[in-house]
């Protein structure tokens, strides 16, 4: 016949005669209390409340997971939105023989281009827009509707600005032209 868990243990040595007797009374006291209903339910109210916690932490988890990803998508939908415009709104570059130099983050670049396109960049009726690598030229009002929603992406924007003179600046009358070119 086979034995017991318990005999099993106490012939390996691993559970004594005391330790047996101690874990037989303590389950026969449970079974006592389960049917007079006077268990103690605080153990499994502690378990209850840190299950109750885990689903909360789950749930404000998966909110900000899936907060991000709708911010993402809309991120993308937004992007593709800008690039449609541009691509629908980007104006000739044609063959020019005039160097309009702009920065792109840190470098120095170089766009060839006809004196109109460059007075018009200069005085800011039309603006440079990086798309996918690549430089447009885009109108002023595409410019300012695409700074909007993601100002990265407009290199050069030419606003005038209405500039109060100072009285006492000695270099008042020595205007720097806004076509200047370096």
């Amino acid at each position: 016949m086979a034995k017991s868990l318990q005999e099993q243990l106490m012939g390996a040595g691993i559970v004594d005669k005391k330790k047996a007797k101690k874990i037989k009374a303590e389950k026969l006291q449970t079974k006592q209390k389960m049917k007079k209903g006077q268990l103690d339910n605080s153990a499994e109210l502690a378990r209850q409340a840190e299950l109750k916690q885990q689903k909360e932490e789950k749930i404000a988890r998966d909110k900000a997971l899936n907060l991000a990803r709708q911010q993402e998508i809309e991120h993308k939908a937004v992007l593709g939105q800008i690039r449609q415009f541009i691509l629908q709104n980007r104006v000739s570059k044609g063959e020019g023989d005039i160097a309009y130099n702009f920065t792109d983050e840190k470098l120095v670049k170089k766009l060839y281009i006809s004196e109109t396109l460059h007075k018009d960049l200069s005085e800011g009726r039309l603006a440079i827009a990086k798309l996918e690598g690549q430089y447009e030229i885009i109108p002023h009002g595409v410019a300012e509707k695409i700074s909007e929603k993601a100002p990265e992406m407009i290199l050069v924007h030419n606003v005038k600005q209405d500039t109060e003179s100072d009285e006492d600046d000695p270099y008042a009358e020595f205007q720097i032209p806004d076509d200047l070119m370096w």
